[in-house]
């Protein structure tokens, strides 16, 4: 698609990939909404990118609905959702917690569905749409500790191959990404159970992945012809030092 026809909705825009995302998108030209739930943040970056923002919760149907209709309202259309709302919460198996892991699923799971239901009823109405969802190489395989975050990420896959073939026909390309560990983003965002949570040195971050590199990512997805779309992309860094 071209870029500056582009109507984009970034969920969890507020930080991290989000935010890294919707600076680039919007640097080349495309019109852009985030979306998040903490108004502080919210409010802070889309004055520092100068772009428009809708407070929302995405585990909340009702904010969901209202949400993707004033973003399509304020756009004047809506051609892409990236659904990049979620966190992680990890644990050793037997020191889960139901509630918590509820909690996640209802964000990285039902919140992301429910994104996907609304814009996909603007996408199959026109015909054409967008939809990246943003997983993690959490998605192609386990982790110790890490099951209750796995869990999610593989679901988030399966979701997005349903709706990548349900959504089809109607001209509408369903592509993930999935990033490898990302300074800025599951490391500010991190339910840990565990006692101890690895600290990395500067020269160590140095070699990790930053939201800069997903932004590209996903600007390049959306940057193909339409006639065409690239399903998964996964994204590693180079030569991370651990």
């Amino acid at each position: 698609m071209n870029l500056k026809e582009a109507k984009i909705l970034i969920t969890g825009g507020n930080s991290g990939i989000g935010k890294a995302t919707a600076k680039l998108l919007k640097d080349k030209g495309a019109e852009v909404i985030i979306a998040g739930r903490n108004k502080e943040t919210l409010e802070g970056t889309a004055k520092e990118l100068e772009l428009g923002y809708i407070q929302a919760d995405v585990t909340q149907e009702e904010e969901v609905v209202r949400m993707v209709e004033q973003a399509a309202s304020r756009m004047n259309g809506l051609n892409v959702l990236i659904n990049n709302a979620g966190y992680g919460y990890v644990a050793n198996l037997v020191d889960i917690e139901p509630q918590k892991l509820r909690d996640q699923l209802d964000t990285n799971i039902v919140g992301a569905a429910l994104c996907a239901r609304e814009c996909a009823k603007i996408f199959v109405d026109q015909d054409y749409g967008n939809i990246i969802n943003i997983g993690s190489t959490s998605s192609l395989k386990g982790s110790p500790t890490a099951s209750p975050y796995v869990a999610t990420k593989f679901a988030l896959r399966g979701m997005t191959e349903s709706w990548r073939n349900e959504l089809r026909p109607h001209n509408i390309r369903v592509m993930q990404v999935n990033p490898s560990e990302v300074m800025t983003s599951f490391s500010d965002n991190r339910v840990d159970n565990n006692k101890k949570e690895k600290q990395y040195t500067a020269a160590e971050q140095e070699t990790k992945l930053r939201g800069e590199e997903i932004a590209h990512t996903i600007a390049s997805l959306l940057s193909m012809d339409d006639r065409g779309f690239i399903t998964e992309a996964t994204v590693f860094a180079t030569n991370p030092k651990v």
